[in-house]
């Protein structure tokens, strides 16, 4: 070849080199270009994101820009759920094709707009990587089934399955694909990747503000949720009601509600739409209870991956068919007290928006609860009240009735001897000092104690009597101190003394001239320190009562025969009252006389018959041995002998004694012996009391029981009679 024609041969080569480069150029200028109007695009469409944004003609732009670079017949961006278990179609574009979503997008929020992962793209593309097929027909991924022919791939021939980034995962895919095979080359796919790598971030920009829009609007159910909760002050009665304000913002098929035991309520179950509960199942059984207690919410998107299937609690949430679950703590003050659940019969429904209102109804559940618990502790509160009132009004009147019989004002009596005793006894009654009280047997000296204490600071407490003549020496002691069990034979249980019993009230000691020395030298320790122990035991324990002793003997003569303890007397005799017999009470015996008639009277039915006169003679002139007892057992015989009529002398089985020269013997009451009649009068009431049980013994052929019944005493005061006035048994 010649120079010349080289030459023009290597021109002509150069100049195709040149227009080639020429091409690449403006290629790349117009790429370049493309990919600019792109991003501006996007970025248009990301600050003009308002709530009613449309994905579809966001993508339908976007397939127009990009037809130039990446020839399609479809283009379909997918959204990677955060739990990476689903997936929904933000957006398709296919020209002159019907859409595949079925209407349901990603920006609906519905839970039914999702897909299973494994009907999208390969796993690959969700974990990072690239999924490109030439030709569908004769790849040999797609040929042996690990490339997925998902809803976004139906009917291409060749694809780009492009991952999209957000700002720390992948959030999704975007998928490029044609109906004719062999259409994407190497350069197709890196401009993919750039596509890609700018459209994903404002996706999942948008899916987050309007998953944020969504979740305000889902949380504006809250107020109704308040609502209905404070319609009533029983959560139980409501619980329907609340699942029915809960279920337009979150789908569910069972609502529950366990309570645990706490501030003495019982621990409950509500179930909205759900199995009754088996008695059994308890809370702490299920395997993530610890998870709650810690104050942390449960997430179950799919219960028979998440559940132990080991643990029979858990076992029974899956035979109820439920497939996910959410649940919050119920939290009260810093105690988890409970849990609120829902769940679905389908995995994957709920998510953490979900979770988010499900918190936020849980407060107000709480809360709702507190107010219940409050307002139950306020009707216990109140029903304790009352019960406390009506006790309190219960005690005031028994406290009248049983103090108003012992008040001094129910004492009668106008003799001056016996108004003195009255007002020393009324005196001396609001204060803590120990009281002796002195008088024959009969006067009233108990009457006078039970007044004396219900005149004191100490009537709420116990009044506790004990007759010291009425028990043997041996019981005395254990009837005072109260015995350990074993202490003595016979002593099978512990058993409290009267000093124990008497806490806090009055102890009266009648008779207590009986007491034997051993006796009296514990009970003067008492008095000092306030202390004892009970018989057989070695625990000291504290003596809190008031003191009131009585005696019909004189207490100084039996120091002086050494019968009674000089230390011990001056211990009881701070403040000695004396009780007058009703021989010297004058008048005072009729007043008594007729009391008995109309208490007696009325008890026995013979309403209140009256005294005659010389009834009323004789009750005036008759010495009372055994005083106002013995008045009272007079009346009784006279009532039951009475036909209705005046009471009469005769009646009162007493003789009217004849005190004139010559016959001056008490009726029934022989002169000592000695003694002139015409003495009698100035014979000693000892030797009267004498020779008075003498003659009762004799008609009653030696039998005490029916001689004391003849003297109004009782058997045991006949034997210390006895004993004192030194007759033999």
């Amino acid at each position: 070849m010649s120079p010349r024609g080289r030459r023009a041969r290597s021109g002509d080569s150069t100049g195709r080199v040149a227009v080639r480069a020429r091409r690449s150029y403006n290629d790349r200028v117009t790429e370049t270009e493309v990919l600019g109007g792109i991003v501006s695009a996007v970025a248009a469409r990301a600050r003009a994101m308002t709530p009613e944004f449309d994905p579809g003609g966001f993508l339908e732009g976007l397939s127009g820009q990009l037809q130039g670079l990446i020839p399609h017949d479809r283009l379909t961006v997918l959204y990677l759920d955060q739990g990476g278990r689903t997936f929904s179609v933000f957006a398709e574009h296919a020209a002159g094709d019907a859409p595949r979503g079925d209407g349901r997008y990603t920006l609906s929020l519905a839970r039914a707009s999702r897909y299973p992962i494994a009907e999208a793209v390969s796993s690959c593309v969700f974990a990072g990587q690239v999924e490109f097929v030439r030709d569908a027909q004769s790849d040999a991924r797609c040929m042996a089934g690990t490339a997925v022919l998902g809803v976004a791939q139906a009917g291409l021939r060749a694809w780009m399955a492009l991952p999209l980034m957000g700002v720390e995962r992948v959030i999704g895919a975007l998928i490029v694909g044609n109906t004719v095979p062999d259409v994407y080359t190497e350069t197709h796919l890196a401009t993919g990747r750039q596509i890609a790598d700018v459209i994903g971030p404002v996706i999942e920009s948008i899916v987050l503000v309007h998953t944020e829009r969504r979740l305000r609007q889902r949380l504006r159910v809250v107020p109704e949720v308040a609502r209905v909760l404070g319609t009533s002050l029983n959560v139980a009665e409501i619980f329907h009601r609340l699942a029915a304000a809960v279920r337009p913002v979150l789908d569910f098929d069972i609502m529950a509600t366990y309570l645990l035991e706490s501030d003495g309520m019982k621990r409950w179950l509500l179930v909205a739409e759900g199995r009754p509960v088996r008695a059994d199942e308890r809370f702490e059984d299920f395997s993530f209870a610890a998870r709650l207690l810690a104050r942390e919410p449960v997430l179950m998107r799919e219960c028979e991956r998440e559940l132990d299937l080991v643990n029979p609690t858990d076992r029974t949430i899956l035979e109820d068919g439920i497939r996910s679950f959410i649940a919050v703590p119920l939290i009260f003050g810093e105690k988890v007290g409970g849990l609120l659940a829902f769940a679905k019969r389908q995995p994957d429904w709920f998510d953490l928006s979900d979770l988010e209102v499900v918190e936020e109804i849980g407060q107000h559940v709480v809360v709702a609860i507190q107010h219940q618990r409050l307002a139950e502790e306020q009707r216990r509160l109140a029903i304790a009240e009352e019960r406390a009132q009506q006790l309190e009004r219960r005690v005031q009147r028994l406290h009248g009735a049983l103090s108003e019989p012992y008040g001094f004002g129910r004492i009668l009596g106008q003799a001056p001897s016996l108004r003195e005793a009255l007002e020393r006894a009324a005196r001396v009654a609001p204060g803590e000092t120990p009281v002796l009280l002195t008088g024959e047997s009969g006067t009233g000296k108990e009457l006078v104690a039970q007044a004396i204490h219900y005149a004191s600071r100490r009537a709420d407490g116990p009044c506790v009597a004990i007759n010291c003549a009425a028990l043997p020496e041996a019981l005395i002691e254990s009837e005072l101190f109260g015995h350990e069990r074993g202490a003595f034979t016979g002593a099978d249980r512990q058993k409290p003394g009267r000093f124990e019993l008497a806490a806090g009230g009055t102890l009266f000691l009648d008779e207590v001239g009986e007491l034997a020395a051993a006796v009296q030298a514990k009970l003067l320790r008492v008095l000092q320190e306030r202390e004892f122990q009970r018989v057989g035991g070695t625990a000291t324990l504290k003596a809190d009562f008031r003191l009131i002793v009585a005696t019909n003997r004189n207490l100084t003569d039996a120091m002086a025969r050494g019968q009674f303890r000089e230390d011990l007397y001056y211990r009881l005799s701070v403040f000695p009252i004396h009780l007058p017999p009703l021989r010297e009470r004058g008048e005072d015996v009729v007043l008594l006389a007729q009391e008995f008639v109309r208490r007696l009277g009325e008890r026995m039915g013979k309403g209140e018959p009256g005294l005659s006169r010389d009834a009323r003679e004789l009750l005036v002139t008759y010495p009372w041995p055994g005083n106002i007892r013995e008045l009272q057992n007079a009346i009784e015989r006279a009532l039951i002998v009475s036909d209705a009529g005046l009471i009469t002398a005769a009646q009162l089985g007493l003789t009217r004694p004849r005190l004139p020269s010559g016959e001056a013997s008490l009726a029934g009451v022989p002169a000592p012996s000695g003694v002139a009649n015409q003495d009698v009068a100035k014979a000693t009431l000892q030797e009267l009391e004498r020779h008075a049980i003498a003659d009762a013994l004799a008609k009653a052929k030696g039998n005490k029981t029916a001689a004391a019944a003849t003297l109004g005493i009782t058997r045991m005061q006949l034997y210390s009679k006895l004993k004192r006035l030194g007759h033999s048994e």
